[in-house]
């Protein structure tokens, strides 16, 4: 039986019949569910689909926020004393619709500002006078919670962004509730990922690399013998964001010594991957 959900309720109680058969057997444990599920599949009582999103609910039960963070070094995060047109500015390069706001330094969490709020903010007449009258308490939540429970408490509280905080209390990432939920669905892919770019530095075929952003600086370093400093920014996407200066879009470039960056996959959250042409030392 298909998941049709235009199957009749005869047909739909025939699979529900047939499904609490396939757990008759009391699963011990999660594995031992898991090979449950896997053989409703096989004998065509669920969907390749709905196995996936299955394996993924039990997964999030088990998985910490620490795990799926967006990490600090490719945080967009606004300072609180920017002019409005500026913040502006920021909000529409980066296509987010929710920022940490920041004072003083970006472990300095003032709130959470949601670009409807500040539109609302310059258009109104004799509205706020700096952006820290429009901002939304933010969440603050241990690396170490569940993403089941974060889940949980984002659909009680309504919230859809929370901040990442380390055993220190500085901010260690941020996490959405759109992360979770893609643990769950899985993301989607278009037709011009590279199956390559599942390793952290690929070569290509034209001696340029693809390389993931979240590899880390020393290990690009010791990869092409290059000395960019990993005190500030541990990952190659955080030292490429701060030279440019803003979450770059797919074909943005920027050159560093003698390498030639240019954006190859990237969101609205954050940059995937970049192809890197190495230029022989001068």
């Amino acid at each position: 039986m298909s998941d049709d959900p235009d199957s009749t309720p005869h047909e739909r109680r025939s699979w529900l019949e047939r499904l609490g058969q396939a757990f008759s057997g009391e699963p011990k444990d999660r594995e031992d569910l898991v090979e449950i599920l896997r053989d409703a599949r096989s004998n065509g009582l669920i969907g390749p689909e709905t196995l996936k999103m299955l394996e993924g609910a039990l997964t999030v039960s088990e998985r910490q926020v620490g795990d799926i963070m967006i990490p600090r070094s490719q945080m967009v995060s606004l300072p609180a004393d920017a002019p409005f047109m500026e913040l502006m500015k920021l909000v529409v390069e980066s296509g987010h619709s929710r920022f940490p706001i920041h004072g003083d330094d970006k472990d300095d969490i003032l709130g959470i500002l949601l670009a409807k709020d500040l539109l609302r903010g310059i258009v109104a007449d004799g509205g706020p006078g700096q952006v820290r009258e429009l901002l939304r308490t933010a969440v603050l939540i241990p690396e170490s919670k569940r993403l089941n429970v974060l889940l949980k408490e984002f659909r009680l509280s309504r919230n859809h962004m929370a901040i990442v905080v380390d055993e220190h209390g500085g901010v260690a990432g941020l996490v959405t509730i759109e992360d979770v939920l893609e643990q769950i669905v899985g993301e989607i892919d278009d037709e011009h990922d590279d199956a390559d770019e599942a390793k952290m530095i690929a070569a290509q075929a034209d001696g340029q690399f693809v390389v993931d952003a979240l590899t880390p600086i020393a290990d690009f370093n010791e990869q092409f013998g290059a000395d960019f400093p990993d005190d500030e920014y541990d990952t190659v996407g955080g030292l490429v964001n701060d030279a440019i200066g803003h979450l770059p879009e797919a074909g943005e470039e920027l050159t560093l010594d003698r390498f030639h960056f240019r954006v190859g996959r990237a969101d609205r959250r954050r940059v995937h991957s970049f192809i890197v042409a190495v230029h022989a030392p001068d």
